[in-house]
């Protein structure tokens, strides 16, 4: 077997990461060989690969869901936005400068298609099948002169396509059919058919539609998957749900000790690896949300700034909504602060950074006795460790160089007091650091809280990969699926009208 297959989407957010780490764990479960891959990235949640190549976390985890370590193949380019107009630019791993979008599609998205189709066929060479994610749609038509994710990668690849729909957003149908006439002739051939995501209700009922579809388009529905709370894997941006919705949608288990524990993240501007809280939300009896006001600081027992792209814009953006105070005030009661990567660097007492926002000399917020200077080389490495007595390992993604000059110390930063800081992401999913650690925030809090002893962070996430593979398993057609998967597209699906613009 030497099979491949995109998996499109009528919009952004229509599911094609749950559904490609779905197919990849129904698949390995069948005993194939299988390994993700997505051409093109945006996101600011990453992942460092063993050989120090960043990736975007979500094929990270698809990987997972095939049972194999990750590498730069399986995410070639990595777009990392720092503004409304600009991204980095991350080419198999290392980032090789900023561009703005018009730049981008303007040539140099074009160019790098050779290469993206060379690291696929080196995945089809080693893997007996690679499950393609696209991005964003196939259909968006002012892109596709350029593309290199979608329909660009399946002509390429001769890869067949399968198109997922957000039934939950209403107008499917409209979706499917639109998305397809919208492709010129020879993309509408690669086109398989579709598969309807998050239904609620009585699939007899969607029944009628679904053959209307097939009549209007001469293809196939491969399957209908319910609506489930929590299903999605990290996530590529924006404040969406990952492992923590898992937690939060579903019924929590009930605290070991007497209280909770509640955790306050402040939402900072260009927010990367909101994911290092997942394995806070993991744990009965904490309960985790996303701030924006200091009032909000007010009850919590733990305030975690996490990792920004831009580290002085989230400092302006603290300093401007009174949040900047409200730390200082949590760090001279000695109430739990812990700042992550970018969040670190802006608890220190002095930044300068000539490379991300080239603003040079910034005064950090004072609460560490941390200097940062932002440098051009990347700092993306796997470390290990030992915190609060236990084993840790966690990954790092920055540009910033601390020089920690006093504290106590805490994994590569310090801590002074209740406030801590790491560039680590990653660390809290080691699960007797991270019960260490919450034991210490109860401490410092008078919370009579207490870890559970038996989470685990990695076999709930086996778990969660477990349930999407169940759910392709269970309601989508595999025979029909394994076929496309292996023989590709089927010969003679009809053109529909109109087709591309000339």
């Amino acid at each position: 077997m030497n099979g491949g297959l995109l998996v499109a989407g009528t919009t952004s957010d229509a599911g094609k990461s749950v559904v490609t780490a779905g197919i990849c764990r129904w698949l390995v479960r069948q005993g194939v060989k299988v390994a993700p891959f997505k051409a093109q990235n945006m996101s600011l949640n990453s992942f460092v690969t063993r050989e120090g190549a960043e990736i975007g976390r979500a094929q990270a985890m698809q990987a997972q869901a095939c049972r194999v370590e990750p590498t730069a193949l399986m995410n070639p380019v990595l777009l990392k936005p720092g503004g409304e107009q600009s991204s980095q630019v991350v080419l198999l791993g290392k980032p090789v400068g900023e561009m703005s979008a018009r730049g981008y599609h303007g040539g140099r998205q074009q160019r790098l298609l050779g290469t993206v189709l060379d690291c696929l066929a080196e995945l089809r060479g080693t893997y007996d099948a690679v499950i393609c994610e696209g991005a964003g749609s196939p259909a968006e038509i002012n892109l596709r002169r350029t593309d290199i994710v979608n329909m660009g990668i399946a002509r390429g690849a001769r890869l067949p396509v399968l198109v997922v729909g957000d039934i939950d957003r209403g107008g499917v149908f409209a979706s499917f059919y639109g998305t397809l006439a919208l492709l010129s002739p020879e993309d509408q051939e690669l086109v398989a058919g579709f598969l309807v995501n998050k239904f609620r209700g009585d699939v007899s009922l969607l029944e009628p539609g679904l053959d209307m579809l097939r009549g209007l388009t001469g293809r196939d529905t491969y399957g209908v998957l319910p609506f489930q709370h929590g299903l999605g894997i990290d996530e590529e941006d924006g404040l969406r749900v990952s492992l923590r919705g898992t937690v939060r949608e579903s019924t929590v288990a009930p605290p070991v000790g007497e209280d909770v524990l509640r955790v306050a993240v402040c939402a900072v501007p260009l927010m990367s690896n909101f994911t290092d809280v997942d394995a806070l939300a993991a744990e009965p009896g904490v309960i985790v949300r996303f701030v924006d006001r200091p009032e909000e600081l007010a009850d919590a027992d733990l305030v975690v700034v996490p990792g920004t792209r831009g580290t002085v814009r989230a400092l302006a953006w603290l300093r401007e909504r009174g949040l900047a105070d409200a730390l200082a005030r949590r760090a001279a009661e000695g109430r739990p602060v812990l700042g992550i990567c970018g969040g670190f660097q802006l608890l220190g007492e002095r930044i300068e950074d000539e490379v991300e926002s080239r603003a040079g000399t910034v005064e950090g917020l004072g609460l560490l006795p941390v200097r940062v200077r932002f440098a051009r080389e990347k700092t993306l490495t796997r470390p290990t460790g030992e915190a609060l007595g236990e084993p840790v390992e966690g990954y790092e993604i920055h540009h910033g160089v601390a020089q920690v000059l006093g504290g106590e110390a805490f994994l590569d930063g310090c801590r002074v007091g209740q406030v801590w800081g790491t560039h680590w992401h990653g660390s809290l999913e080691s699960d007797g650091f991270r019960r260490a650690f919450l034991r210490e925030v109860a401490a410092a809090t008078g919370r009579r809280f207490v870890p559970a002893p038996d989470t685990s962070f990695a076999a709930l996430r086996e778990e969660q990969l477990d349930r999407l593979g169940d759910l392709i398993e269970q309601h989508a057609d595999t025979d029909a699926l394994w076929r496309l998967i292996e023989s590709g597209a089927p010969r003679g699906l009809p053109f529909i009208p109109p087709g591309a613009p000339a």
